[in-house]
């Protein structure tokens, strides 16, 4: 159905109008599907050369989601049999990056209203975003780690930059963020205090004309006039217990810090739970991607993560994550090992060898 995305034209106090581009798919929380990609690319684009555009914003239809994830479901069907190339993997998350990366470099203003779930997938299309919008439910995670994957749509990029070793850790734990979490870890920009009608009415009444600066300003101003109260920081209170368990020069170690604390509360308690639950090999993906990519710039870290995602998908775990959690959502997944200390370097080694012959993002 090509009503997966609705594409708007919201008309503004000036020449200029704000390009509202909704992703369509409540049932499944807005999930991220091809279809869904291969409709935004070709429109954003689009808007980008129109010089009548001053903003693009980005929303997920319903208040329970900007976007959950990406279709893993779909996915998760297209795995079979594990070991060999798959065109719909690599295709997927080659297109998923390059609009990513689209959203990043984008010329005119992004304005996300990153309302409701927003993870994977999701976080990728919010980070592209120059101006992220959180609200009293926005809650943000990166939980691959329960799934066999590792946070990637950038994640290599975003996730290094947050403040202390809190990239870490969320990447470790999949730990869920709330709206002042995100704005302390650099995720968000704007804590909104009214809903999303009443924010695109302050938007609309604007003199926007085209020009990026004063276009800028002006939402800027506007926005900032609609703040609210945020809530507190779980990430915040425990920022210094997070740095002193991530501190540390091994993973092994970082895990070790981590579900020692598992007591501290009940915050605390679940980010330990997840990782204690989560995929061995997915703990050394994290590590090993934030490691690598510190001073990569975004087109290499999207490159960087394409050769571990299609890798991913044709190990095993990814498969076996997706099946235990969403398919037969039995909860006990075979990952293929038990525990990361059974993680060899070689294991983690396969896991970044180009597996094309060409890379599909070689001209990011």
């Amino acid at each position: 159905m090509s009503d997966v995305v609705v594409f708007e034209q919201l008309a503004t106090a000036g020449d200029a109008f704000i390009g509202i581009a909704r992703l369509n798919a409540p049932k499944s929380l807005n999930a991220l599907s091809q279809e869904m990609i291969d409709l935004l690319l070709p429109q954003l684009r689009a808007w980008a050369a129109d010089p009548k555009l001053a903003a693009v914003w980005l929303e997920g239809e319903g208040e329970r989601a900007l976007c959950a994830g990406g279709d893993i479901v779909k996915m998760y069907e297209s795995m079979q049999p594990v070991g060999e190339r798959n065109h719909f993997i690599e295709h997927y998350f080659a297109t998923e990056y390059e609009l990513d990366y689209l959203l990043h470099s984008f010329p005119k203003p992004v304005l996300c209203w990153a309302e409701g779930v927003v993870m994977g997938g999701g976080m990728g299309l919010m980070q592209g975003a120059s101006m992220r919008l959180v609200t009293a439910t926005s809650r943000l995670a990166m939980p691959e780690i329960t799934i066999g994957l590792y946070p990637d749509v950038g994640g290599s990029w975003f996730l290094n930059r947050t403040p202390g070793h809190t990239g870490l850790f969320a990447g470790l734990t999949g730990v869920h963020l709330n709206a002042a979490d995100a704005l302390f870890m650099g995720l968000a920009d704007h804590f909104i205090g009214v809903d999303r009608e009443q924010v695109k009415a302050a938007l609309s009444a604007l003199p926007l004309s085209g020009d990026d600066d004063a276009d800028a300003q002006h939402l800027h101003d506007a926005l900032v006039a609609l703040r609210g109260d945020a809530p507190a920081s779980p990430v915040r209170e425990q920022f210094d217990a997070i740095n002193a368990a991530c501190e540390a020069p091994t993973l092994q170690r970082v895990l070790d810090n981590i579900l020692a604390q598992a007591e501290r509360d009940k915050w605390w308690s679940r980010a330990a739970g997840t990782l204690s639950k989560g995929c061995p090999m997915t703990t050394h993906l994290v590590w090993e991607q934030l490691r690598r990519t510190r001073h990569l710039s975004l087109a290499e870290a999207f490159r960087f993560e394409w050769v571990m995602s299609v890798q991913c998908a044709m190990h095993g775990d990814f498969r076996e994550g997706v099946r235990a959690l969403l398919i037969e959502k039995d909860g006990a997944p075979k990952f293929r090992h038990h525990t990361a200390a059974e993680v060899t370097a070689e294991d983690v080694a396969a896991m970044m060898v180009m597996p094309a012959p060409q890379h599909p993002l070689a001209d990011l």
